[in-house]
């Protein structure tokens, strides 16, 4: 698979999609919004693909959009594609509509996405990783959401995500005084689940969704990444009646059927997704 801003490998079936602009700290461009949705996107419908990985090429991860872009704007040119047309449907993933915008996709992709934030992540490169199902950081990462030092607003549904992360009062403080801070605060503040060594960053990402691909059975993973992503809209009530549907939808695949012989017969899964 060939793109022109992002890397995208699939091997022991993680999908590694790289964000490709090293000399811009891979500043965000509308090719590379394009880039990255087409290649979640193909890696969601692959039934080789059981985990996501999701970096940076080069010392950053994702500057935030691209100067010459914010230019254009400015001097009153085209904004790009800020339209809040639904991406396509996949099997599985979240149906909800508001997953399905052009920055909000992550949650309807099938499979589980770990972002691996390997240096800078500004702006809209602090606001895609956010949509991730986990992050991992390297002890260098600094973040900032910056739009209120380029006089912007919490844009890209940021002002739902963040305080959901973090809590009101430090997304108030990370979006209002767009000061950077770094992974160990981050960590800290719940932003990000672990700080790893820099050169370790990417083979201990990798060890976690090898345990994963290897491990866990991708259909359970699926359905439990869309039940806990719809719930933030659902009562307990509706939470209770979704899981209770699904539990008997489970026991009548494959997967449940091996997960109780891989136990029983103490030897390692087979799960298919199935």
């Amino acid at each position: 698979m060939t793109y022109e801003t992002v890397l995208y490998d699939v091997a022991d079936r993680i999908c590694t999609i790289t964000l490709n602009r090293p000399e811009k700290l891979n500043a965000w461009t509308r090719q590379m919004h394009l880039d990255l949705k087409d290649a979640m996107q193909t890696a969601g419908a692959d039934p080789d693909v059981r985990v996501i990985i999701l970096t940076g090429a080069g010392r950053g991860f994702c500057a935030g959009a691209d100067m010459g872009g914010l230019q254009a704007i400015g001097a009153g040119g085209a904004p790009g594609d800020r339209s809040t047309k639904a991406g396509a449907d996949l099997p599985g993933g979240s149906t909800l509509a508001d997953f399905r915008m052009n920055y909000s996709y992550f949650p309807a992709i099938p499979k589980f996405i770990i972002a691996a934030i390997n240096g800078p992540a500004a702006g809209l490169g602090f606001v895609i990783p956010l949509y991730a199902d986990l992050r991992f950081a390297s002890e260098s990462a600094v973040f900032t959401t910056a739009f209120a030092q380029r006089g912007l607003i919490a844009e890209h549904g940021v002002s739902w995500l963040l305080p959901r992360l973090v809590g009101l009062p430090a997304a108030m403080d990370l979006l209002c005084s767009a000061r950077k801070f770094r992974a160990p605060e981050a960590l800290s503040l719940g932003l990000v689940s672990r700080v790893i060594a820099d050169d370790k960053l990417m083979a201990e990402t990798r060890a976690y969704a090898r345990l994963m691909a290897d491990t866990v059975s991708p259909r359970s993973v699926a359905v439990m990444k869309r039940q806990l992503w719809e719930a933030e809209f659902q009562t307990l009530s509706e939470a209770t009646v979704q899981a209770n549907h699904e539990m008997e939808l489970s026991f009548q695949t494959a997967d449940f059927k091996e997960g109780v012989a891989h136990f029983l017969e103490k030897r390692a899964a087979r799960f298919t997704g199935k």
